[in-house]
């Protein structure tokens, strides 16, 4: 399968060669109607747009300390001075 992409005014060319890929290719030009090469640039559209909008590592670790910090409720968890790391290894 061949694929023609244009890009800066440029036309490369994109040899797919997994019969696979081919199918599912064939199978959304076939139910959307288009060719397959609009077929695998609106999937690459799709598939960018998704990845751009997802959520960063960052953000979803955030997220995830908001959410302990929420099931905790307010007050939970000690303060991490001397006193309290001493007693983690059982010094006075």
């Amino acid at each position: 399968m061949e694929y023609i992409l244009k890009s800066g005014g440029y036309t490369v060319s994109l040899y797919v060669k997994d019969a696979e890929v081919n199918r599912m290719a064939e199978r959304l030009a076939m139910l959307q109607r288009i060719s397959k090469t609009e077929a695998v640039r609106r999937a690459l559209r799709h598939e960018l747009k998704r990845e751009q909008e997802a959520p960063s590592l960052v953000e979803r670790g955030l997220a995830f300390a908001r959410s302990l910090r929420e099931k905790a409720g307010p007050g939970a968890g000690k303060p991490a001075n001397k006193e309290f790391i001493d007693s983690l290894y059982g010094e006075p």
